[in-house]
């Protein structure tokens, strides 16, 4: 087997679950579902600084992730907040992610940073649609007839 064909659907399962366990941490922050936020167990108050604001992110690019729609400025940005996290809210405790809890959001900045350098693989939204846009663009127009008006 090719290992060159395995590319596109592997870094399509990468991005699916990277996607999919963002999500699962804005579900919980947001709406308290399992077990609600990670940290304190409880839902976030909307709109708090910056606790809210990072689990929307990470809702709403994680979404966008998972389905691979605007895959690369999703995962950019979300690539951003992780790295935010990890250096105002985890690096104070300790210089280490193992010493400050901050695995997590290191992890998810490197995977983020991946997706939005590599793109969304074979299996996404984005790739879909490009590919339906330039079969629409290679389609050749129909000839025109002859006009019947003198010029």
């Amino acid at each position: 087997m090719n290992v060159s064909r395995l590319g596109g659907p592997t870094l399509s399962l990468f991005r699916i679950v990277i996607g999919l366990l963002f999500t699962v941490h804005g579900l919980a922050s947001i709406f308290g579902l399992f077990g609600g936020n990670p940290v304190t167990g409880k839902v976030l108050p909307p709109g708090a600084w910056p606790g809210w604001w990072a689990a929307l992110i990470q809702l709403v690019c994680g979404a966008l992730v998972l389905v691979g729609l605007f895959t690369r400025p999703a995962a950019l940005l979300a690539s951003g907040s992780m790295a935010y996290a990890y250096f105002v809210v985890h690096q104070p405790d300790g210089l280490l992610p193992l010493q400050n809890d901050g695995e997590p959001a290191a992890l998810f900045c490197w995977s983020f940073l991946l997706v939005a350098a590599l793109g969304p693989g074979t299996w996404a939204l984005d790739t879909l649609l490009a590919r339906r846009r330039d079969e629409v663009l290679s389609t050749p127009a129909p000839a025109s007839e002859p006009s019947s008006v003198p010029v």
